[in-house]
């Protein structure tokens, strides 16, 4: 018998479908007319006519969508991906929801759940951008479960519009497959809907698979919708590789005769990059240039004192008189255009020397010899290495590139910057105008960062620079935490967030000794800015009080503050800079301060928490309650009660113990101004009788009042009777959303003997 004509096959697919829809229906009249299914599961006949509904669904999709609710409520979770997820329509008419479906996805197919699981607003849009991920890099093969698979549609075409954050690894796996003809539509589908690219512990790469990202990066941010691209964990970054990610990310696109026509670029109609005004700027075959970076750089250091001045000057002539023995002696004969340093610097520092006794204002580049001391040594003994050769070949030029559309977020975690990758940033960084956010996180720049100021500084020229938060952090600067704030605020008056962190002070390369007191007076004032947040990480050394207290002062309109370790000579110090916190920074909000001795600071605690602009007040191992216990925790509750304003108040590791804590429960009574929502104590050194006592004490005061808010109790003594502490914990729920967890508190050993 003949085969049955397309026509033919539809209809007969349509009429056992129908068929099936129809028994379905009297399967659900027999069970009476209830909506939801009995949570035993529906009867076997409709298992068998969902099944048949569903492997029909290209001829009976539109039918489907208009069944009654209990019925659709079956027949969705026997869907495969791409026809549940075109169901969601039609299912949210209906009132019904796709969530737990899609739970039940996950935990089939990925077995694992997410990070923050709890926080997952849409199961559909996780499932399907993770599907998308995994695919792409071929990490799941979609043929493995029924429910994945589907002739009538493609994989990574589908779950594209889901696509917002993308993540790239090892050695540019699937990166290939994107860019063929075959997947164009799932790439247009990406350039929509993606936001974040990122690179994670990528590996060295083929000459075909760097090709295929230049265009994927092309279309997906030139032509697309990227705004931040983030490179992570890249321990030996391969050259070529890296710059072409941070050229790409800039704007810059150079044609490749292997790259063919790209239709949009037309319509785009590119600029030329660089800006005539700029300096030609070529990554191969040469090195690049540096004089006006080194320029730009000195100057930023110009501010030094007069004492540093003459250090480097005396430093920089022995240098230079060696070095002049050693080239002119025989055997090693030099050339001037042989020389890594700009033919400027041999006149610059016989210049510094004749002026040095008018000081240090009279020549702006006095300082420039110190600065780029070791970056000179460095320098040549790589070029007479040959490390300066570029890992990847010839790097190609930026002076003929075209300029389109570039990221407004750049983020570099653990990726070591080489002398060359740091210029070539630097000089990106100079009309990167659309860059509204630059993290730098452990890229070991020691005295590149030089470099990247000057960057920073001439980008901060431009009228349209956007760039409004800037985060760094290393584990080693030539420059201190409060310097480094100093110069960023003067160079970037315009900055919203600024963030440093340094780990440690580096002796060998910084530029002046350590513990020099002149620190304390040789800043210039700043400007006053436009800072709305400033987080400062410090190492473990005291710090300048009066340089933060310039920071402060100079930034009015600051909202949020964080000090980690900060540690200074005295208390009297400490006492100042928070003085200048209620006198200068009429609207700061949020404060947090950790791991710092505020122990003889208490005063000014009190002061702190009259502020009536304060919401958020975070003082996390501080040893506030090291001294003088019971005359201040008295005070302190008082203060609590009349604030009216202040929502968080987080005091972890502060040693409050029992007492400390019974006490606190004053601040929810119902004589209380208190408007607190959210009280952290955790690491506190609180016994279960002291939480149970806590309590009833919140009971008895105010049994009416309902929710306080969220109570954070981790790693406390709880587990020294775990049905006492079950019991409070079960109490305090009654008015609080309680988090804690099952903690050993033998670890704790020196702060129960402290409490005893």
């Amino acid at each position: 018998m003949a085969a049955p004509r397309p026509r033919d096959a539809s209809a007969s697919l349509a009429l056992r479908g129908s068929r099936a829809a129809v028994a379905m229906e009297a399967a659900c009249g027999e069970r009476s007319s209830a909506v939801v299914l009995e949570p035993s599961g529906p009867p076997e006949l409709f298992v068998l006519c969902g099944r048949a509904v569903s492997a029909h669904m290209g001829v009976l999709e539109s039918g489907v969508w208009g069944l009654p609710a209990p019925i659709l409520q079956g027949i969705l979770p026997l869907l495969n991906i791409y026809y549940l997820e075109r169901a969601e329509q039609a299912a949210q008419k209906k009132g019904l929801s796709t969530q737990t479906i899609w739970i039940q996805l996950w935990d089939d197919v990925m077995r694992t759940r997410p990070p923050r699981s709890e926080s997952v607003a849409c199961w559909r849009a996780k499932f399907l951008e993770t599907f998308f991920c995994h695919v792409l890099r071929g990490t799941l093969d979609p043929t493995c479960d029924c429910r994945l698979q589907d002739s009538r549609f493609s994989p990574l075409q589908h779950s594209a519009p889901y696509v917002s954050q993308l993540t790239i690894c090892n050695a540019l796996q699937g990166v290939g497959e994107l860019v063929a003809e075959a997947q164009r539509e799932a790439l247009e589908i990406l350039a929509r809907s993606l936001h974040t690219l990122k690179f994670r512990h990528l590996l060295f790469s083929d000459g075909t698979a760097q090709q295929a990202l230049r265009r994927l990066l092309h279309r997906l941010i030139h032509h697309g919708a990227v705004q931040q691209v983030s490179m992570y964990s890249w321990p030996v970054p391969e050259t070529a590789l890296f710059i072409l990610i941070l050229t790409m990310s800039a704007g810059l696109w150079q044609p490749a005769p292997c790259d063919g026509p790209c239709s949009l670029c037309r319509a785009d109609s590119p600029e030329q990059a660089p800006a005539p005004d700029e300096p030609a700027f070529l990554l191969a075959p040469g090195r690049p240039r540096r004089d006006t970076a080194e320029r730009s750089a000195a100057a930023l250091m110009a501010t030094r004192w007069e004492t540093e001045a003459r250090e480097a000057q005396e430093q920089a002539m022995l240098v230079q008189e060696s070095r002049t023995l050693g080239e002119t002696g025989p055997g090693s004969p030099r050339t001037p255009a042989s020389s890594p340093l700009p033919p400027q610097a041999a006149p610059r520092r016989k210049s510094s020397c004749s002026h040095s006794c008018q000081g240090p204002s009279t020549e702006p580049d006095d300082l420039y010899d110190f600065v780029f001391l070791i970056a000179s040594e460095k320098e040549e003994q790589e070029e007479s290495s040959g490390a300066w050769a570029p890992s990847g070949g010839d790097l190609p030029s930026l002076d003929s590139a075209q300029r389109f559309r570039s990221i407004s977020s750049l983020e570099l975690f653990t990726i070591p910057l080489s002398t060359e990758s740091t210029l070539v940033l630097c000089h990106l960084l100079r009309s990167w105008v659309s860059l509204e956010k630059l993290t730098l996180s452990y890229n070991g720049l020691g005295s590149n960062i030089f470099y990247l100021l000057e960057g920073l500084q001439a980008l901060s020229a431009q009228a349209s620079c956007c760039l409004r938060s800037f985060h760094f952090t290393d584990l080693f600067s030539p420059l201190s935490v409060l310097e480094l704030a100093h110069t960023t605020l003067r160079v970037l008056p315009r900055l919203h967030t600024l963030a440093i962190r340094i780990d440690h002070l580096s002796p060998e390369d910084s530029p002046r000794a350590a513990g020099n007191s002149s620190t304390e007076t040789g800043h210039e004032d700043i400007p006053e800015n436009c800072l709305k947040q400033l987080e400062l990480g410090f190492p473990r050394r005291p710090q300048a009080s009066k340089c933060l207290c310039q920071v402060l002062e100079a930034s009015p309109a600051l909202q949020q503050l964080a000090l980690d370790s900060a540690t200074f000579t005295s208390p009297r110090e400490l006492g100042l800079v928070l003085q200048t916190l209620r006198e200068c920074n009429p609207a700061l909000q949020k404060l947090s301060f950790h791991d710092m001795n505020l122990a003889d600071c208490q005063k000014e605690v009190l002061l702190l928490l009259q502020d009536p602009s304060l919401r958020e007040l975070t003082l996390s191992f501080c040893r506030l309650l090291e001294k003088r216990r019971t005359h201040f925790l008295p005070k302190l509750v008082t203060a609590m009660k009349s604030n009216s304003t202040l929502k968080s108040f987080r005091v972890p590791g502060n040693r409050l113990g029992s007492s400390g804590l019974v006490a606190l429960a004053e601040i929810f009574s119902s004589d209380s101004s208190s408007s607190l929502c959210q009280l952290d104590i955790s690491s506190n050194c609180i016994k279960p009788d002291g939480l149970l006592e806590f309590a009833k004490q919140l009971e008895q005061s105010h049994p009416n009042r309902g929710t306080f808010g969220h109570l954070s109790l981790f790693q406390n003594w709880l587990d020294q009777d775990p049905g006492m502490a079950e019991e409070a914990i079960g109490r305090l729920r009654a008015t609080f959303s309680v988090v804690s967890d099952t903690w050993d508190s033998s670890q704790a050993f020196a702060d129960y003997v402290s409490m005893m």
